[in-house]
């Protein structure tokens, strides 16, 4: 399966990582590949745990364009 992420650095440098499609689905490391590498456990994590609870494994995303 392939998700989006987001990724972003807090105040303190540590790099968030978020899937949008997986609610709660969260991780962070002390650079960005860590932090991307931790998502991935993380959403493996998640996926087993909405399963074992029945529920839906992801919620719908979508993208909508607004004007700046």
């Amino acid at each position: 399966m392939v998700f989006n992420v987001t990724i972003d650095r807090d105040e303190d440098g540590v790099w968030i990582v978020e899937c949008p499609s997986i609610p709660g689905c969260v991780s962070q490391g002390a650079t960005k590949e860590e932090a991307l590498e931790n998502i991935k456990e993380a959403i493996a994590l998640c996926l087993e745990v909405r399963a074992e609870q029945g529920l839906p494994l992801t919620i719908e995303t979508k993208q909508v364009e607004v004007a700046a």
